[in-house]
């Protein structure tokens, strides 16, 4: 056993120093660098001297040839300015030139709905009854036309049947229809949009209180009068409001307006009036001037939209347009609103100078066109059927009570 051990020790002993061996021959040779990639830059070539030109005179100023222009120079910045302006107006012209106007007939179902009850009512009496007043009153009530207006429509109606000219229900249905009609006849609803001096600019001031969609209305506004050639800068007078300024960028970016927009929590009528100023320079046709949806209840925001009003009358704008945005769901609200308005946009004996009543198509209340315009003298010019471009549209007297008083 003793033997083995020897043996075994033996053993270890020679395998360790013949590791010690192979190791010291290994240290002693010398390393080779590792195997390099061949690269894949090609070495630059040599330069080869060029034979030396020989001497000429230098060519006079008289008869020096011009230099030849680059065959890739970009046109001129300022073709290429009305390139693109021809472009935007092009494609702002496709896109009216695919919008169908909507009928007011086809818009106004909930507010033909608060007369459809009584229509009906009245059409199928076999005579003019007290409760076909009653029926009337209460219909035209519901609608918002009013207590003053609805007096008044009644009493003349009352007076024609009492005179027996009229008799049978139906002949008291048109002869109502032709009584509305006849109260918003004849009231101015062009938009005026005055020929001058090309650093004149006309000024639409938009004002109303938070939500009644006026800078959306100033952008369909916009499209529309570029639509039809007009050139257009948007000034985005709403700095209290973070998003006023971006959502007319995005409406100006749409239909190819300029836009002058200032500091949130700035001065409004700063903006309006550098908005003016550019315009003037670039000989831009109409300027179309936002200001903060402010409530008509507070005094000093009152105040402060008058002094926009001051400041827009001045430099080289004419302001030829003032127009109250109301939401048609507000009702007779509307008709505090546009008193409050009108005296706080009141310069030289001008206030309002139209209504833009918006969201017609979701209100049972539109009929408040008629207190408006009968109590505060305001024509309705540009109404709200829907919230595309051309959901806007002007004021039609005929549409609008046929589409009310009817029977259909």
């Amino acid at each position: 056993m003793d033997s083995i051990y020897l043996v075994l020790i033996a053993v270890v002993l020679v395998f360790g120093f013949g590791v010690v061996l192979w190791n010291r021959r290994r240290a002693g040779q010398p390393q080779l660098p590792p195997a390099q990639a061949p690269s894949l830059r090609t070495p630059p070539p040599k330069a080869v001297p060029k034979p030396a030109a020989p001497a000429s005179p230098a060519p006079t100023t008289a008869d020096a040839p011009a230099a030849p222009a680059p065959a890739d120079a970009p046109a001129d910045a300022g073709e290429t300015d009305e390139a693109d302006k021809a472009a935007d107006e092009g494609e702002v012209a496709a896109e009216l030139a695919e919008i169908q106007r909507p009928s007011f007939r086809s818009r106004m179902s909930k507010a033909r709905s608060a007369f459809a009850g009584a229509l009906l009512g009245i059409a199928g009496r076999t005579g003019i009854t007290a409760e076909t007043w009653d029926d009337l009153e209460e219909a035209l009530l519901r609608a918002d036309v009013g207590v003053r207006v609805s007096d008044e429509l009644l009493s003349g109606l009352r007076a024609r049947v009492k005179a027996k000219e009229i008799t049978e229900p139906g002949q008291l249905l048109d002869a109502l229809r032709a009584e509305m009609v006849s109260r918003l006849a004849g009231a101015d609803r062009e938009l005026r949009l005055e020929p001058g001096a090309a650093d004149s600019p006309n000024v639409w001031l938009f004002v109303g209180v938070n939500g009644v969609g006026k800078t959306t209305t100033i952008g369909k506004v916009s499209a529309l009068q570029a639509g039809a050639g007009v050139s257009v800068l948007m000034a985005a007078g709403d700095t209290f409001r973070a998003a006023a300024a971006e959502q007319l960028t995005t409406w100006a970016e749409r239909s190819g307006a300029e836009i002058v927009r200032g500091n949130e929590g700035g001065d409004p009528s700063a903006v309006i009036f550098d908005g003016i100023e550019r315009a003037s320079a670039r000989g831009i046709q109409l300027v179309l001037a936002d200001t903060a949806g402010r409530l008509h209840t507070k005094t000093n925001l009152m105040d402060e939209l008058r002094k926009v009003r001051r400041v827009a009358a001045k430099g080289k704008g004419r302001v030829t347009e003032v127009l109250l945005v109301i939401d048609a769901t507000t009702g007779q609200n509307g008709l505090t609103q546009a008193r409050e308005f009108g005296d706080a946009n009141m310069t030289d004996g001008v206030g309002l100078t139209g209504v833009v009543l918006n969201k017609l198509d979701g209100s049972a209340k539109g009929v408040m066109v008629f207190a408006i315009e009968t109590e505060l003298g305001l024509p309705v010019k540009l109404v709200g059927l829907g919230e595309t471009i051309g959901d806007l549209v002007p004021f039609d007297p005929d549409e609008f009570v046929d589409a009310l008083v009817t029977l259909d």
